[in-house]
């Protein structure tokens, strides 16, 4: 009886890592990022009498982590706002995993269940 709460507590430990450093590893390259951006046009004149929305290149993943490829400062931002979001996702990942390993399998369905929501909500809401 004791290895299964010893298993949760691992489980939990790690799960508890991996927000850590999906947070901390998000906020580093966002400040990265900031500080390429800021020393190419921290000096610079904002104009803030035309509204210019986002390049594309700043709006899809794939364009986002060429740009970061290329140390182009708002795609490393975007960068790291991409790994701000994919961590409770890893998360969600992860807890299903360790369900199944568990064999706990309510709780698998239950977390599928939430991943579902949180990838519709992501991808599928983009296409409307």
């Amino acid at each position: 009886m004791n290895q299964p709460q010893l298993d949760d507590r691992r489980i939990e430990l790690m799960l508890g890592n991996l927000l850590r450093i999906g947070v901390v590893l998000s906020a580093f390259v966002v400040l990265a990022g900031a500080a390429v951006y800021l020393a190419r046009h921290g000096f610079e004149t904002a104009n803030y009498s035309i509204f210019r929305g986002e390049a594309s290149a700043l709006r899809s993943a794939p364009a986002i982590i060429l740009g970061a490829l290329h140390l182009r400062g708002k795609n490393i931002i975007q960068l790291g706002l991409l790994l701000l979001i994919a961590t409770p996702v890893a998360r969600v990942i992860f807890s299903a995993i360790g369900f199944v390993i568990e064999r706990d399998y309510l709780y698998v369905a239950l977390t599928l269940i939430v991943l579902a929501v949180l990838l519709y909500s992501m991808i599928g809401s983009g296409a409307a």
